[in-house]
């Protein structure tokens, strides 16, 4: 059943996910909160690691399923203009309100990139989250589950 998009809460929560959509569900899970996907896409020999997204065009979110984690909820990306980080709506945001933003909750760690376009990324690594900026403006966040120094994923507890 999908979820009234009202009452969708929006908070990014860094190594967990995103309202009720904790890393880690299963696809159907997450087909029970959201829907039904617009387009999935599967990888392709070129990337890294196989997996699947399922893209919600009209509520700007893309989910992702690495099927080294048996295809489990492992990253979401979103230019969903409501979402909050830190309860702060960062899409109303600058680039550099929105560093100050990690820095006041003790996050010094980026690392800044300009890549194609006059896009620039801001990734936070430890916290599993890039942002991306055209001229100042974020354009999408980017965030996943969280890994230890081993490289072993650190899945959420439900309810955490």
């Amino acid at each position: 059943m999908e979820q009234d998009r009202e009452q969708f809460d929006n908070e990014i929560k860094l190594g967990y996910g995103i309202g009720d959509l904790r890393f880690g569900l299963s696809m159907d899970d997450v087909e029970e909160i959201m829907g039904e996907p617009e387009e999935v896409e599967e990888s392709d020999e070129e990337d890294e690691f196989e997996h699947k997204a399922w893209n919600y065009w009209d509520s700007g979110f893309s989910f992702y399923f690495d099927k080294e984690d048996d295809y489990r909820l492992s990253c979401i990306e979103t230019a969903n203009p409501n979402v909050t980080l830190f309860g702060k709506k960062i899409f109303e945001m600058s680039q550099q309100e929105v560093e100050q933003l990690f820095k006041e909750q003790g996050v010094q760690n980026v690392e800044k990139e300009k890549i194609e376009n006059n896009v620039t990324c801001l990734s936070f690594e430890q916290e599993m989250i890039d942002l991306y900026f055209e001229e100042g403006k974020l354009l999408a966040v980017n965030f996943g589950v969280h890994m230890d120094d081993n490289l072993e994923v650190l899945w959420p507890e439900e309810g955490k």
